[in-house]
């Protein structure tokens, strides 16, 4: 038995003090980027629209949520005790994320032509800028989920509403996630087919009348996007460490012990933030390259490294031993070793990725088989990393060592989600540079940024789902407490079938998400073939087009293809439960973490791989822009893009969420069906 050393009220300082400084630094961020200038009149005009697209795709989105909340508020008041708590803190847990997503995004859409302007004068004040932009969503989402969890349990007295303040987060990441996917992959897919494959122009050339589209995407899906998926995440490991704590070790240990530790997270991702410094400035492409990428290495690194040994004292002074700590530790480890393999399996410095490239001479379908063989050899060290994770941590301190893993893995969330949303902003700096017709050292600079942006971008991606099965397995062990299951028998026929349904469940979901990309990308194609025919001058450059209508088509598919994938991840758990009973459901959960596990790994995987070596060609390394090689890499990054930015990303909400819809539904689950 732990025996916690520390007051109640010193604990709530450790807890809140660090959230509200979060919250400073977030202020001091948005402080240091608005104080940057905007730019030329081309540059606002371009920033204008980007941030028009994203504030209506954001509202229209948000409307929806609403519906959907009032509903999901109105059915756990009737089922799910205690009433009306479960449903108010759902309905905060959804406002507190939402609230995240807001203030990440409008801060992106005022950093982008700012980064661009600043990349001006040289690349590395871009680069703070950028990385402070990606700073405002990595702390919002720690503060606010830190805060917004410690509130729901220490308010209410009630350490079980924890979960359906995480279940909100989960509503609005899917949301976020699978409609935000599928709008920016319309955008991109839509402009590259008909831009750069059809009539031969640069990826962001202003004639295109998808590019806007594109660029909004990046906002909507890869930071309101990535930003959801990652503090649902977040509050989830939370969340079922909590309550894996309390089951083993009592309320006050089991509650206090988790969000003292994601608190002193956030004090150590603001010092690895502030230490994001480039060491040299040289105007050289290479150089500013391993600059940018070096220093925001070093200030991962550093957070990490001053967590290990602050967590070392702390932990051992609050319980006495150490248990905890090794499984917080192969926790941070493996998060290390996940994001290690993702770089090796997608970074064209890198022999993988570079094999790709290679395979392109022979065109197309070549390129598509090699990338392929890669995404499925990739998935080999993700599984062993967080299979060997989960065996240390349990042997460490049993159930709970899962929860504490899943927490470690996401205690510096701050500063490595502030990477990871960097990338967005600087891939829309190149854009805005090349669409205002700047300087070429301008131009390059900002590619500079974006090609460490292209790495940042795979390596979160890959963070977030190792994150997602560790949280997934957290909360497949919450349900085994919360629903009294010791043991679930693959011999009995209901667990059977439902580990094959929660198997199935994940290519569903991806059909239906990839399926959707498709379609609205055909709808961005047609609009985009359009006015290049009807529009009188446009292909000349003396027009401009009608970037309006391809945002508006964008935004009308992704929350129209977003409903059914949706709906599915809240339905089949609860059908399952309600039928075949619980064991028929801890059957589901387990299918869909194997399945989805390894298939979002293999499509982030795949999409990541195949767009850094289309860049790999682009650099001359082996065929060069307009070769055969690099129209065969341009088709394999347009396969790709739905894979590692809709449905890769996505099956991470899925893994997690029908978790928590089981968990918080478990004590109404009756077998109508028995064998």
């Amino acid at each position: 038995m732990v025996q916690f050393r520390m007051d109640v009220s010193t604990a709530r300082w450790l807890i809140f003090g660090p959230g509200v400084a979060g919250l400073c630094f977030v202020a001091f961020l948005v402080h240091r980027i608005m104080k940057n200038d905007e730019g030329s009149e081309s540059v606002r005009e371009i920033v204008g629209a980007i941030r028009s697209g994203a504030r209506v795709f954001l509202h229209r989105e948000y409307r929806i949520l609403a519906i959907f909340t009032v509903v999901m508020v109105i059915v756990l008041v009737l089922l799910v005790e205690p009433r009306p708590w479960s449903g108010i803190a759902y309905l905060f847990g959804t406002v507190m994320s939402a609230l995240a997503g807001f203030l990440g995004m409008a801060i992106a859409t005022r950093a982008n032509g700012r980064t661009t302007v600043a990349a001006e004068r040289n690349w590395h004040e871009g680069l703070q800028v950028a990385f402070s932009a990606g700073g405002v969503m990595g702390f919002s989402v720690v503060s606010l989920g830190l805060i917004g969890v410690a509130l729901t349990v220490i308010v209410t007295g009630d350490h079980y509403l924890a979960l359906s303040f995480a279940f909100g987060s989960s509503a609005v990441a899917l949301f976020l996630r699978v409609g935000g996917g599928i709008f920016t992959k319309c955008a991109d897919v839509g402009a590259d087919l008909v831009g750069k494959v059809e009539n031969s122009i640069p990826e962001d050339d202003p004639r295109n009348a998808a590019v806007i589209a594109d660029n909004v995407g990046d906002n909507v899906g890869d930071i309101a996007g990535m930003g959801s998926d990652l503090y649902e995440s977040y509050v989830s490991s939370i969340a079922a460490a909590i309550v894996l704590g309390v089951a083993a070790y009592g309320t006050r240990e089991g509650v206090l012990l988790p969000l003292v530790l994601a608190a002193v997270g956030i004090l150590v991702s603001i010092v690895g933030a502030l230490l994001v410094r480039p060491t040299h400035r040289e105007d050289d492409f290479e150089k500013q390259v391993e600059g940018a990428q070096r220093s925001m290495n070093f200030g991962v690194y550093a957070a990490n490294v001053l967590m290990i040994v602050v967590s070392f004292f702390l932990i051992r002074w609050m319980t006495g031993g150490l248990a905890v700590f090794w499984a917080l530790l192969v926790g941070m480890l493996a998060g290390v070793g996940i994001s290690a393999a993702t770089e090796y399996y997608t970074s064209a410095a890198y022999k993988p990725t570079q094999e790709i490239a290679r395979a392109s001479t022979g065109g197309p379908a070549l390129t598509i088989m090699q990338g392929f063989s890669l995404s499925m050899v990739s998935i080999v060290a993700p599984v062993v990393i967080v299979s060997a994770a989960s065996l240390v941590a349990y042997a460490a301190t049993g159930l709970f060592g899962i929860g504490m893993a899943a927490l470690g893995l996401l205690v510096n969330l701050g500063v490595t989600l502030s990477m990871d949303c960097y990338g967005p902003i600087s891939d829309n700096a190149a854009g805005i540079a090349e669409m205002a017709g700047l300087d070429h050292r301008v131009r390059e600079r900002c590619e500079a940024l974006d090609a460490v942006g292209n790495t940042t971008a795979a390596l979160g991606k890959g963070f977030s789902i190792g994150s997602a099965a560790l949280a997934s397995l957290a909360w497949i062990a919450t349900y085994f407490e919360t629903a009294g299951i010791e043991v679930a028998n693959l011999m009995y026929i209901e667990v059977l079938v439902g580990t094959l349904l929660g198997g199935m469940l994940p290519f569903l979901f991806s059909a239906l998400a990839i399926g959707g990309v498709g379609r609205g990308a055909a709808d961005v194609v047609t609009e985009v073939r359009r006015q290049f025919k009807e529009i009188p001058g446009l292909m000349a450059g003396s027009a401009r087009p009608d970037y309006e209508r391809c945002v508006d088509i964008a935004t009308k598919r992704a929350l129209r293809e977003m409903i059914i994938p949706g709906l599915l991840v809240i339905v089949v758990p609860l059908a399952l439960g309600y039928t075949l009973g619980p064991k028929a459901v801890a059957g589901l959960l387990v299918g869909a973490l194997i399945t989805g596990f390894m298939l979002a790994t293999m499509m982030s995987n795949a999409g990541g791989a195949w767009d850094n070596a289309k860049k790999f060609v682009e650099s001359g390394e082996v065929g060069g822009k307009n070769s055969e090689a690099h129209k065969a890499t341009i088709v394999g990054d347009t396969v790709g893009d739905p894979f590692k930015d809709t449905a890769g990303p996505s099956l991470n909400i899925l893994v997690k969420l029908v978790g928590k819809v089981a968990v918080i539904f478990a004590a109404g689950f009756t077998a109508l069906i028995v064998f």
